[in-house]
Parts: structure tokens; sequence; C-alpha cells
């Protein structure tokens, strides 16, 4: 259903992103990514290395790095598809935001709402260097 391939979005070293491979219903469950969590507290030895960009928030009191490909959909404000936190099964899962054609990169909102617009980490470090 899903594959890893270069991304056209980023210019970064690891330009990758998530593809369809066939046609994706919405409301379809695309993946489910196992967390690994770790306390708040310990977020500022993440923030020294690449991973603080791939680390989601877990709740209030945790953050957490996603196994399989959860780490790698990239982010749009006009997404193709959206996740849920699912706290029994420790899984981040994503699905369908809109129906996906074949070949269509998967794309979330990285602000966790799919109609937020407000400007991401990274926007505002763009912003700030102009």
């Amino acid at each position: 259903m899903i594959e890893i391939r270069t991304s056209a979005l980023s210019d970064g070293e690891f330009n990758r992103g998530v593809f369809a491979t066939r046609d994706i219903q919405k409301g379809e469950l695309i993946h489910e990514a196992p967390v690994i969590a770790y306390p708040n507290e310990q977020h500022h030895h993440i923030e020294q290395t690449l991973l603080a960009d791939y680390a989601f928030e877990y709740g209030i009191n945790h953050t957490a790095m996603l196994l399989g490909y959860g780490m790698l959909f990239n982010h749009s404000y006009q997404p193709n598809a959206t996740y849920e936190i699912s706290f029994d099964k420790h899984t981040f899962d994503f699905y369908a935001y809109t129906d996906i054609k074949a070949g269509e990169e998967i794309l979330i909102n990285y602000n966790g709402d799919e109609e937020d617009q407000e400007k991401l980490w990274f926007d505002r470090e763009d912003e700030d260097e102009d």
C-alpha cells in the first residue's frame, strides 16, 4: 500500500517521503507506527541531534519517536492523511484524510490538526533568517 521514495518536497540530504502504491480511500488505515516514548525532560538530549526534527508530542509528559514509516511522512498545510494516537496500543495510526491516488505522496499536517495553518518551527526559522 505504501513505499518510501525520493520526495520533491525536501532538498535535504535524506529527501524521502511516503508514497501510495495503490489508490487509498478516504478513512482507510494506511500505517500503524509503533512508539518509543521518553519523558519530556529528556528531550534536551534529542535536541542536540537531527532526530529533534522527527519527534512527536506523545501526551502531556512525553515525546515519541515513531518506528516503521511514521517519521517519514512529510508535511503539508493541505494534507491528504491524518493521524491518531493510540495510547492503548502505543502507536500512531495514519489514515487517509482524502482519497489518495497511486503514486501520490502521502502528507500530514505536522500541527496535528488537518486544518491548522499555524507556521511550523522550520517555517519560523526560515523567516528569522531573512
